[in-house]
């Protein structure tokens, strides 16, 4: 079978627009070409995100490492004079690379770090399961398992970043040797069992569309948290998400490791993955379990990074078929270098086209491939762009874009 069939039925469905092209093209410039400006109701196939991350660290001048951190809680860790490194094994930044767990933490890395900073500026290793920033991929439970041995000696806790943990689950039973015979339940048991916390925001894995939670093993630091939660959000019992919320929450962490629903869920992104890379457009490997990442550097070789060619590629995949993705390169993850001025690129240059869980369907699925492969039929057209406004922090939602002809056509007028 080309695609896997839906494990489910469909009982409730939502009424989507296909906006005309002139529209597109008018809310982009409107929007200062930034797709997190544009109006969801103006989006076809919204495919820009499934994530929502959490910040670990409030106290200065200390050290959080992870195999890779995403932008908001990178964001928030730098917030707070922290220091967010990133730990992931080489082989993570290899478009081409095929290896089965390329989120994996590079512990020779890690301990580098641990000892560059001192034990004391480490407050907590965080793993993100599956690695979003890196293509959505998977970290072994050999590697978690070393993780914690070597944090053990440091005495330093290990917090997992879950929101895709049962997509992480279900790679470790597909590639893991010793993991096939066991249930995706029996997996996430021993997985967090190697932890002393997780953040998860449930609107991936937890299949919710709201809220998330906090879990800690360690009950100083459980009350610890709930005397600031007081603070901010209000009483335990009373504070938060609404019990509805919570009761969704608690059902679904369990629905979401039926394999029937992995399987469906991960074979759909796979063959999408593979549609596309049948027409040769050049895509991040191996295919992870959320999302297809696009490898702007080579879809889009003429635009150098500069001229952000993955922002460029995400405006083109919108205007002309109203798919939304996110960028996920120099717009999210450049940083000027303070002593020279230049921008320090990123070595990866994606578009992340984030599949919804158990909302589009196969027919749909293939609409975006043919997009996607009809645009790099056409890849010599899209031109780069430039930024013409950007925020100190997460520059990439509010950052506003003009594309470099449209600035060429401006320059000549002045002259």
């Amino acid at each position: 079978m080309k695609f896997p069939s839906e494990p489910f039925k469909i009982k409730v469905v939502e009424s989507i627009r296909r906006t005309p092209r002139a529209e597109r093209d008018r809310l982009l410039r409107e929007a200062g070409y930034n797709l997190f400006r544009i109006p969801a109701e103006s989006v076809y196939i919204d495919l820009l995100t499934d994530s929502g991350t959490s910040a670990m660290s409030d106290r200065h001048g200390m050290c959080v490492p992870s195999n890779i951190h995403f932008d908001t809680t990178r964001a928030n860790i730098e917030h707070q004079r922290a220091h967010a490194p990133d730990a992931v094994v080489k082989e993570a930044y290899d478009p081409h690379d095929g290896s089965p767990f390329k989120g994996n933490m590079d512990l020779v890395r890690l301990e580098e770090m641990i000892n560059h900073a001192g034990r004391e500026q480490v407050p907590l290793v965080l793993v993100t399961i599956t690695n979003n920033s890196g293509g959505g991929q998977p970290v072994s439970m050999d590697n978690i398992r070393r993780t914690r041995v070597l944090l053990n000696r440091y005495h330093i806790p290990l917090f997992f970043d879950a929101c895709r943990f049962a997509e992480n689950c279900f790679f470790i039973k597909e590639r893991e040797s010793g993991y096939a015979g066991k249930t995706l339940v029996e997996i996430a048991q021993e997985l967090f069992s190697y932890g002393d916390g997780c953040t998860m925001s449930a609107k991936k894995d937890g299949l919710v569309n709201i809220g998330g939670f906090l879990s800690l093993n360690d009950n100083q630091w459980a009350q610890d948290i709930t005397n600031m939660l007081i603070l901010v959000e209000g009483f335990p019992t009373y504070g938060g998400l609404a019990g509805r919320d919570l009761e969704a929450i608690s059902q679904v962490l369990r629905e979401v490791l039926d394999e029937d629903y992995l399987t469906f869920r991960v074979g759909q992104v796979r063959c999408l993955g593979g549609l596309l890379d049948e027409a040769g457009v050049p895509i991040l490997k191996p295919v992870g379990g959320h999302a297809i990442y696009l490898n702007a550097k080579e879809f889009l070789p003429h635009i150098p990074q500069d001229e952000f060619p993955a922002q460029s590629l995400a405006v083109v995949l919108y205007r002309e078929y109203g798919v939304r993705g996110v960028e996920i390169g120099t717009a999210m993850f450049g940083k000027k270098d303070v002593a020279t001025g230049r921008t320090v690129h990123p070595e990866l240059e994606m578009v992340r086209l984030a599949i919804p869980r158990r909302v589009y369907t196969n027919t749909q699925i293939t609409y975006v491939a043919e997009s996607i492969i009809e645009t790099y039929r056409r890849r010599e057209n899209i031109h780069g762009l430039t930024m013409t406004y950007e925020a100190p922090t997460l520059r990439h939602f509010t950052a506003r874009f003009q594309e470099v002809q449209d600035t060429s056509c401006v320059q000549r007028a002045a002259s």
